[in-house]
């Protein structure tokens, strides 16, 4: 009986998934496996709201799974030794996977092959995470594209995989109900009440409720912080619960297409430059010549969302309640953190890994180095004043209310200077005064 074990990683889904679909194509029987990884749980992918996230998503691949006559093989541990127990248990003469692009991942990799190969059994690896994978495209002096423009215009144009085929069954042995391990006692935490649902299914749900209610005008009011214009997908492109792949083929013929596939390219764009410097997570793409300030007081309101710049507050408020911040907030709040306090990015990078549901290493470093003026910007002295932002994405300051009770009785656009009202109104809000003054650059 010719049978393989896909390991599912990044790609918890069972529509668009190669890995899956070649597997089924291949071999006579299948054996679908996840195994939670104890190095990556030690790190800060055990914070409550990802385990949370992750949770559901596995709950949900184990039901389509077994729609299809098949089930998740769940196990816990080092994902090479476990892998290779589920497959010598099963018989099986490969394991099918997709290719990831974190060092991690990738030196992850190269250990399983080297396992599989001591027991002669095959490895295949299907493409990954993105619509174009790391090294596809490239500047004709080899390497990466360091800018994003040129990359973005070869990207566009470059041929679109086919979407790989959903099956409807999977032949495979018998496997036992999922017994998930308790997640919730690997987390530091209890996850934030906010947090969306995880798995496929809500993906795929949220996906088409935004296509139909919310996209058109997207283009035009991405950017406004009280609207309800983004997908809020991001979670679900992290953890592979709905493709990349399928998310540009339903919007690439639309109106307002066009942007929404930038922003895909985006994700694509920072995967080429990780898997070229795999040290970014730790080190300027390009290095400073001034230093970082230290002040854990700083950067200690910073996080609680009490630095007394209420649109910088709302988006770390947002982020505390919900594991997700706007992205025209992540990029005040990230300014505001590098630029206007001086702290080092690392620190807010750091942060946004421990809450953000969607923290993917390569879009969270390479956005956060952005912002610093030490990563792929091609103007790095670039400051977004917080006040101008909130002026022009939340003029009516309905955002900042939403997210800070303590200035809901403020009306209009006064609630983003608070500072400004009479004295005694002032001290009867029990917020703070701002904690650093904004600097005059642009």
């Amino acid at each position: 009986m010719r049978r393989a074990v896909v390991l599912f990683t990044c790609d918890l889904r069972v529509h668009d998934q190669p890995a899956l679909a070649a597997a089924i194509a291949e071999r006579e029987q299948v054996i679908p496996a996840f195994v939670l990884d104890e190095r990556v749980l030690a790190g800060s992918a055990a914070s409550p709201n990802r385990l949370s996230f992750l949770l559901d998503s596995l709950r949900d691949l184990d039901s389509s799974l077994r729609a299809r006559g098949a089930g998740l093989v769940l196990a816990h541990g080092d994902v090479v030794e476990q892998t290779l127990r589920i497959a010598l248990r099963f018989r099986a003469q490969a394991v099918y996977m997709s290719a990831d692009t974190t060092p991690y991942a990738r030196e992850r990799r190269a250990r399983l092959g080297r396992a599989c190969a001591s027991e002669r059994i095959e490895l295949v690896e299907l493409p990954g995470p993105s619509i174009c994978e790391p090294g596809a495209l490239a500047p004709k002096g080899g390497g990466h594209y360091r800018v994003f423009t040129p990359y973005w215009r070869v990207w566009r144009d470059a041929p679109r995989p086919a979407a790989a085929a959903t099956p409807r069954r999977i032949p495979t042995p018998h496997i036992a109900p999922m017994r998930a391990p308790a997640l919730r006692s690997l987390a530091r935490g209890r996850p934030s009440s906010g947090i969306a649902a995880g798995g496929e299914t809500a993906g795929r749900e949220r996906l088409q409720r935004w296509l139909s209610r919310s996209f058109e005008g997207y283009a035009e009011r991405r950017d406004e912080l009280p609207a309800q214009a983004t997908s809020r997908l991001s979670p679900y492109l992290h953890f592979g619960c709905v493709s990349a792949g399928t998310m540009l083929a339903r919007v690439e013929s639309r109106a307002g297409g066009e942007e929404l596939a930038r922003q895909l390219c985006w994700r694509d764009f920072h995967r080429q430059v990780l898997a070229d410097r795999p040290d970014l997570p730790r080190h300027d793409y390009r290095p400073r010549r001034s230093r970082w300030r230290r002040d854990p007081a700083a950067l200690g309101a910073w996080r609680a969302g009490l630095t007394g710049y209420p649109i910088v507050d709302a988006g770390m408020r947002q982020l505390a309640a919900e594991g997700f911040m706007h992205n025209r907030a992540r990029m005040i709040v990230a300014s505001f953190l590098t630029k206007t306090l001086g702290i080092d990015w690392r620190h807010g990078a750091a942060h946004f890994a421990e809450l953000l549901c969607d923290a993917d290493v390569a879009s969270n470093v390479g956005n956060w180095q952005w912002v610093a003026g030490t990563g792929n910007d091609t103007r790095p002295n670039r400051v977004l004043n917080p006040l101008r932002q909130a002026r022009r994405f939340d003029p009516d300051g309905r955002y900042v209310r939403r997210y800070l009770p303590e200035l809901a009785e403020i009306a209009g656009r006064g609630v983003h200077e608070p500072w400004r009202l009479p004295p005694r109104e002032r001290r009867a809000l029990r917020y703070p005064p701002p904690i650093a003054a904004l600097a005059s650059r642009r």
